[in-house]
């Protein structure tokens, strides 16, 4: 099975209008910048995004939603983007916030087989309307369901041509678990190797979770932001 793809706009290619998308990331650490930008060109609209947050205005996922193409957003985190934060409040956009753990294990869950589990977290507020409710130990838990997506979008610092994959370290976030999540995972990496060059005590995400991988480029690196000192 060849899994290395060309370029992000080949490697996208399936991805259509009211799909389901986990995007790797934390802020704009780790973000799959390259996919993003080919998603942007694409026009695909209606999406649901599982991320974090929404990167900020006009950078990852904030992209997206400058030109409207998310429907909806899965994700833990508002604050940073202004525009995430007019079209929730504005009504444009259908968001559901998940405590940042809670998140985690819901997608962990989701590449793990788990279909539901229960967590404390959110007991007793807007986050428990719905859900069913349990006590363990004297303890009251809320069922959460695992999360899974069409596709899931990953960016890794290393990866060879068979998607075994290594993150550089905060830029694993998300990233590592959603690989598993997603019922097809696109790998786009900093720098693709030989498959046999990797170390495979240094691997996070073995290959069989990846059925496509390409090598991206232009990475700016960019800071959210930045404070220095007087």
């Amino acid at each position: 099975m060849n899994k290395v793809y060309t370029t992000a706009k080949e490697a996208i290619a399936g991805i259509g209008d009211g799909m389901t998308l986990m995007l790797g990331g934390f802020g704009l650490c780790g973000i799959p910048e390259n996919s993003i930008d080919a998603l942007v060109d694409a026009g695909i609209k209606d999406l649901t995004c599982i991320s974090n947050n929404a990167g900020i205005d006009n950078a990852g996922l904030g992209k997206l939603l400058r030109n409207h193409q998310i429907r909806k957003m899965i994700a833990s985190y508002v604050g940073e983007n202004k525009e995430f934060e007019r079209q929730l409040l504005s009504g444009e956009l259908e968001v559901e916030l998940i405590p940042q753990g809670t998140l985690a294990e819901r997608i962990r869950a989701g590449g793990n087989g788990i279909p539901a589990f229960y967590v404390p977290a959110g007991y007793g507020t807007e986050v428990q309307e719905g859900k069913e409710v349990r006590e363990f130990n004297g303890k009251m838990y809320l069922m959460e369901l695992g999360l899974r997506a069409d596709f899931a979008i990953v960016k890794a610092w290393k990866g060879d041509t068979k998607g075994n994959l290594i993150f550089r370290h905060t830029a694993n976030n998300f990233n590592n678990m959603m690989a598993a999540a997603g019922m097809v995972t696109i790998a786009e990496v900093e720098e693709l190797v030989p498959a046999g060059t990797l170390d495979p005590n240094q691997v996070h995400t073995p290959g069989i979770f990846v059925q496509r991988i390409f090598q991206g480029s232009g990475y700016i690196k960019q800071i959210e932001f930045v404070t220095t000192s007087d």
